[in-house]
């Protein structure tokens, strides 16, 4: 028997709007779950935009505080798209209003705040998913098996790349995500978190880690009014970037295992470059985001001179039969979100947890604060047990 769940988004600039168009897309794709969210409310502080939101999605209602969300009985289950200084208050407020959380990484600027959410939800007894997406594609799916079976060997070394140019540009406003009160550790919360989470879900845990941070853009204008995503603020009064732009990291895992991080927001040329390199003593696995489908694949008994094929991952494959019927046909970054939706509604329907979870959120956020630590002392810092 199917049920509907109320749902609602807090947070409406692009990330609320992916989250509010995989809820629609998640009957079409997964027929069989026995969830069927139902738009109940929006939240965002910007003036009408909750209203605009309901208008285009058909949420019920639109409100500009998210207290009236948690206060909400018909509201059952609640996207978190807000900005990451909100993420702890809100989380740990609407886990105790007893409703299931799907909530967007970092969890908080600290792993303190991703602590707290993650205790109020097991305390509430509700299910809480994060937005670890990257793991959600079928190929890094397809890549965890094939490391898992031994297929290259024994892992020796790897590398996690997230490379972009969202705010490469000089003229880009001085946003929340710049400010450390607001935005956190930078770019270690908005890319080097998925990097994390990466690198465990395909390696598992991390030992130890010394990074190395830089600001590249120290000055940007402030904005005159309210934006959304990246945008640009000429002629505003400049002012300091307070967090990084840069992280470089070195990795330990607990395997034996060597790794590197790398995450720039302001690489110009680079435009979504995310990826992984993972050799073995037997062999190696490539991903490019870019490429999302793809596999680069070498295995064998030749070790020098070994070649290198590419696989087009396809129906049995993570999720992705779930999307198309053979390999090689395309799947986007918002397929991964739906992937993601569903996770987390067969999470609620099954009261188990699946996909990624605030366990997850906590060690990524440990792992970050880490590196914050290692580039301010210049040493290795060693990752307690969560």
């Amino acid at each position: 028997m199917v049920r509907t769940l109320g749902v609602a988004v807090v947070g409406f600039g692009w990330m609320g709007r992916v989250h509010t168009q995989a809820y629609a897309r998640v009957p079409h794709h997964f027929p069989d779950l026995a969830l069927r969210p139902e738009p109940v409310a929006v939240a965002d502080e910007v003036p009408g935009r909750a209203e605009e939101a309901a208008a285009r999605y058909g949420f019920a209602t639109a409100v500009r505080d998210w207290r009236e969300i948690a206060a909400d009985p018909r509201v059952e289950a609640v996207s978190i798209a807000a900005p990451n200084f909100l993420h702890r208050e809100i989380g740990v407020a609407m886990a105790e209003a007893g409703k299931h959380i799907w909530i967007e990484k970092p969890v908080g600027l600290t792993a303190g705040d991703a602590r707290a959410v993650a205790d109020a939800v097991a305390r509430a007894g509700v299910r809480g998913t994060v937005g670890f997406n990257y793991r959600n594609a079928p190929a890094v799916v397809a890549a965890r098996e094939l490391i898992a079976s031994g297929d290259i060997g024994d892992v020796t070394h790897a590398r996690v790349r997230l490379l972009s140019d969202y705010a490469a540009h000089p003229e880009g406003a001085l946003t929340w995500r710049y400010e450390r009160e607001r935005g956190g550790s930078g770019v270690l919360g908005d890319l080097a978190s998925h990097g994390v989470d990466l690198a465990r879900f395909l390696l598992g845990e991390i030992d130890a880690l010394a990074a190395d941070t830089a600001v590249f853009l120290p000055l940007r204008a402030r904005p005159a009014g309210a934006t959304a995503g990246h945008a640009r603020a000429t002629g505003g009064e400049p002012a300091p970037v307070e967090n990084e732009d840069y992280v470089n990291c070195l990795l330990r895992f607990a395997s034996g295992a060597r790794g590197v991080l790398e995450a720039c927001r302001v690489s110009v040329g680079e435009q979504n470059n995310y990826g992984f390199e993972i050799h073995g003593t037997r062999g190696a696995v490539f991903w490019d985001f870019r490429r999302m489908g793809e596999l680069r694949v070498s295995r064998g008994t030749t070790y020098q001179d070994q070649p290198v094929s590419t696989v087009y991952v396809g129906p049995g494959a993570g999720d992705y039969a779930a999307f198309q019927p053979g390999a090689a046909n395309s799947m986007g970054y918002d397929d991964l979100k739906v992937v993601e939706a569903h996770t987390f509604l067969r999470s609620v329907a099954d009261n188990t947890p699946y996909g990624a979870t605030l366990v997850d959120a906590v060690r990524s956020a440990t792992a970050l604060d880490a590196m914050a630590r290692s580039a301010e002392s210049g040493g290795w810092v060693t990752l307690g047990a969560e």
